[in-house]
């Protein structure tokens, strides 16, 4: 079996193979080696209609062993970390499964400073959880009970949130698809505290649409909204909303690797980004590095993970990180990648430039890059198979110095990623389809 905790906590189908069962034992287990007896757990959850189910498991396993429950509603991760950091909480569960469809959920444990678990403590975690039932309970007079606090709990993160975004003063028209996810809640309330014209499209959860056709993952209705609408910009979140991109006015997107790049170069040019560094992961564009390198700023590589590039930041004393995908942490505003924050980030820079998002978006020209996700039985035996690995050695090969090959399992899913990148589309489309194909006739 391998290992329970993936890239971004525990994900499967709901209630088949991520079975309330399963949240039941991580209730009890995070109880017992996190919260104890009469501490309290903060949870939160997005719109999927599992989110019920999930967050009913959680809190009779935590409470069985005797620790308060405090429900948080629907709200964003970064939400729920704001709140699990602030203090009175021992640790918090988000129930999500972030830019995955309806039909997944997931579980996402954070600690008392709301950052996700070092791997050493997930394993503790998945150690109890496979021997959940063995845990002692508690007498009846110590059973924890479930608070609803939802409303409270949303009202103190808009506020602080919305304390960052009055400090934005624009008045730009922005369109913003909240993904049918988390971000419905709030996100419209806190973007308009900059003064900014806000709409919102795709803020109608029914449990069943959240990220259908819609938000980070899928922005061509957003792009179409923004140009029918005459709109300056554009930001898709995703379901939990921790991930942004952004449309200019032409309805061209602008992905997390461009957001981070003119992020960056702005704080650069004003002496406020730490040590001159940004922290991005291996599937970060080579033209961002380009882009920096050429400004006399400088990029850091880690695994994929927010996690990773929140660890990453620490040890290189950097201010900003974040993923293509679209997570991007802004660590003078919140320790988690946070789709609202980086809207208002961008809004702050497109402002004080004076320029349009496209314009300051061009300083960033990013390489050919693809990117093909594989269904695969057995992921992570892609290392072992002598086909694949001489397909990648001649792909990398052929793509020269100029270009690049990364291969990896899924953390979150049952598949195989596979990246390539490099000065010509065509060879590059070629060579990640090629691969791609391979490793599905090689690993299922």
């Amino acid at each position: 079996m391998g290992r329970l905790f993936g890239t971004d906590g525990i994900r499967g189908v709901a209630n088949a193979d991520l079975q309330p069962s399963l949240a039941f034992a991580l209730g009890r287990a995070t109880a017992h080696r996190l919260v104890g007896v009469g501490g309290s757990l903060v949870v939160g959850r997005d719109t999927r209609r599992s989110g019920d189910m999930f967050v009913a498991a959680i809190s009779a396993g935590a409470t069985s062993l005797g620790a308060e429950v405090h429900y948080a509603g629907v709200i964003p991760t970064p939400g729920l970390a704001f709140l699990a950091g602030e203090g009175g909480y021992a640790a918090g569960i988000m129930v999500s499964a972030s830019h995955n469809p309806a039909v997944d959920n997931g579980l996402k444990v954070l600690d008392d400073r709301g950052l996700k678990l070092e791997d050493a403590l997930e394993d503790e975690l998945e150690s109890l959880i496979w021997r959940a039932d063995e845990l002692p309970g508690v007498p009846n007079g110590s059973i924890g009970r479930v608070h609803d606090r939802s409303v409270e709990l949303r009202e103190r993160y808009v506020r602080q949130r919305t304390a960052i975004a009055s400090r934005v003063i624009t008045d730009l028209y922005v369109v913003l698809d909240c993904a049918n996810g988390s971000g419905c809640s709030v996100a419209e309330e806190i973007v308009a505290a900059t003064g900014a014209r806000v709409e919102t499209i795709h803020a109608d959860p029914d449990g069943l649409n959240i990220n259908s056709g819609c938000g980070a993952t899928d922005p061509a209705s957003l792009a179409a909204a923004v140009v029918a609408r005459g709109a300056d910009v554009g930001f898709a979140l995703d379901g939990d909303a921790d991930r942004c991109v952004a449309v200019d006015a032409s309805g061209r997107v602008v992905d997390g690797d461009q957001l981070i790049g003119l992020l960056a170069l702005e704080r650069l040019a004003r002496g406020a980004l730490p040590g001159g560094a940004v922290v991005v992961s291996v599937l970060s564009n080579g033209g961002l590095q380009r882009a920096m390198e050429a400004a006399g700023g400088s990029v850091v590589r880690t695994p994929v993970g927010d996690k990773y590039i929140l660890e990453g930041m620490v040890v290189s004393d950097a201010g900003l990180g974040g993923e293509k995908s679209g997570h991007v942490i802004v660590l003078e505003h919140s320790s988690s990648g946070d789709g609202i924050i980086t809207a208002l980030e961008v809004l702050r820079v497109v402002t004080a430039a004076g320029r349009p998002l496209a314009e300051l978006a061009q300083r960033i020209p990013l390489l050919p890059q693809q990117q093909r996700a594989v269904a695969a039985r057995h992921k992570e035996q892609w290392e072992g198979d002598p086909e694949i690995l001489r397909a990648i050695a001649a792909a990398q090969a052929r793509l020269g110095a100029s270009g690049r090959v990364l291969v990896r399992p899924s953390g979150t899913e049952p598949a195989l990623r596979v990246m390539v990148e490099g000065t010509d589309p065509t060879v590059v489309t070629e060579l990640a389809d090629a691969i791609a194909a391979l490793a599905s006739d090689r690993l299922n």
